[in-house]
């Protein structure tokens, strides 16, 4: 008996990935991956993808399809580029971003990674049409990554989701503003655990948390560190509505992890990332849009209820004090 038939599949890999490459680009690249992903008001599927060059600096490229799978209109130049004149943190480049369509303000919110000379923060941007986009610059200082926002104010107040570095570890943190540029009230979300798991020392928010009537659905990535390098893999945990940073479930083992070859050997080996999703017309179908490899773009699809069954299943509070 396989590997795969040992555990409950709750991700199923599109039998055409990878869905983009750097081959697709109408532009010459070095490779595209982790997109940040939004359903456009006509059905069709935006994919805010990065775009890495020769140099090692990425930039952000829009990819649209009617059906999230192909017939992909590429933008022929770079959507969004960095600009270190006016926004000197993103030197090296803007990565890895997350939207968040924002009801109240009708915009989407792009929570990204920008690559200053003192190390990676979050950058914030709003947008109506991805073609013009308002720069809230860096709101989250060095080290500092793999951000998203809350669709809806809680507590009167924008809330945040990032990951800060420490010697001590990576952890979730989330953190909260009147005005989206002025943080505060920090409070730690989710810790990485230690020593020989699956997600000990460095996790991160995948996609945007989806908001279920359970609580918001998070699913994030966990790095264990080999004698061969990395392995990025996928786990789940449910948080509390209206108190995001409680934690009422998170599951012990992961439940997607590199395992075919566009996953396995890229530019970085062995990661799957996701960075955007799209729900079905259903309310519970998951397309999970992830970097393979550092190197391409994938898509596998799931069921929310059956996420929320897992973690009722496997899942357990997590202790204030571990």
């Amino acid at each position: 008996m396989g590997r795969n038939q040992l555990y409950e599949t709750l991700f199923h890999r599109h039998p055409r990935n990878p869905i983009l490459t750097a081959a697709d680009w109408p532009y010459p690249v070095n490779s595209v991956f982790n997109p940040g992903v939004t359903l456009l008001p006509d059905g069709s599927t935006l994919l805010l993808c990065r775009v890495e060059d020769r140099r090692g600096h990425s930039h952000l490229s829009v990819a649209r399809s009617p059906n999230g799978v192909d017939g992909w209109q590429i933008d022929p130049q770079p959507t969004l580029m960095p600009d270190p004149e006016n926004y000197p943190e993103e030197l090296w480049g803007i990565e890895d971003p997350r939207i968040t369509y924002i009801p109240e303000l009708d915009q989407y919110a792009i929570a990204y990674t920008a690559y200053s000379r003192g190390g990676p923060g979050v950058a914030l941007a709003l947008t109506s049409d991805f073609k013009n986009f308002q720069r809230l610059g860096m709101v989250m200082p060095p080290e500092d990554k793999d951000s998203a926002l809350l669709p809806k104010r809680i507590g009167g107040h924008w809330a945040l989701i990032h990951r800060p570095s420490s010697s001590l570890g990576a952890h979730m943190w989330i953190s909260y503003s009147p005005d989206l540029r002025h943080w505060g009230s920090h409070k730690l979300m989710l810790r990485a655990r230690r020593g020989g798991w699956w997600d000990a020392n460095k996790i991160g928010l995948g996609p945007p948390p989806i908001e279920t009537e359970r609580g918001w659905l998070v699913i994030y990535h966990g790095v264990r560190q080999t004698a061969s390098g990395s392995i990025y893999r996928l786990g789940l945990a449910l948080f509390d509505i209206e108190t995001p940073e409680q934690c009422l479930l998170r599951g012990d083992t992961w439940i997607f992890g590199p395992e075919e070859t566009y996953e396995r050997f890229g530019d970085v080996n062995n990661v799957v990332f996701p960075c955007g999703y799209t729900i079905g017309p259903d309310g519970d179908t998951i397309n999970l849009y992830y970097g393979a490899a550092d190197t391409c773009i994938a898509l596998a699809t799931g069921s929310i209820q059956r996420l929320l069954n897992w973690l009722d299943k496997h899942g357990h509070p997590e202790p204030e004090n571990w």
